[in-house]
């Protein structure tokens, strides 16, 4: 079967009104600011940590149907990652959800990328070795503290 163009593709139409729906469907009155339902969802402790990860894995299927390329793929994990991590921050999270709007950023990535009409530039490549070495550093940083502690601790024993 082939591929519809994204215009035509009904899934995609469908992904679009959902992720407006999560990221921006009121406006703040006076204001171009808007936002959508995940962040009042994301109130309901539970509920709100488990929409936004069940959508964004919806449009991570999707991107990989329409062959967006593999990198893009990673930058669209990487905007999901992000929202799920922060969003789980009580309070800060469910402000974070007003101005992060990761399900309409993968939405335009998925737009720009899908059917290889735009091939992955430099500056996407860089983003996503970017996200990997701070998620390195992330995860050395406990391991590196806890050296530190013993070093520490091993001096003050020795200096007895």
């Amino acid at each position: 079967m082939p591929l519809l163009p994204p215009i035509d593709d009904p899934g995609l139409a469908a992904l679009r009104r959902w992720a407006a729906l999560l990221d921006s469907a009121f406006r703040v009155p006076g204001t171009g600011a808007r936002f959508g339902l995940d962040p009042i969802v994301g109130l309901i402790p539970g509920l709100g940590d488990l929409v936004s990860p069940i959508f964004a894995i919806l449009i991570l299927f999707h991107a990989v149907r329409l062959r967006v390329p593999r990198v893009i793929v990673l930058r669209m994990i990487f905007n999901a990652v992000i929202d799920m991590i922060v969003g789980a921050i009580p309070v800060l999270g469910d402000a974070f959800d007003f101005v992060w709007k990761s399900n309409e950023m993968n939405l335009n990535l998925l737009d720009t990328h899908a059917y290889g009409r735009r091939t992955p530039t430099a500056g996407d490549w860089l983003f996503v070795s970017l996200c990997i070495l701070v998620l390195v550093g992330v995860a050395l940083l406990p391991l590196i503290l806890i050296f530190l502690v013993f070093a520490q601790i091993g001096s003050r024993i020795g200096a007895i």
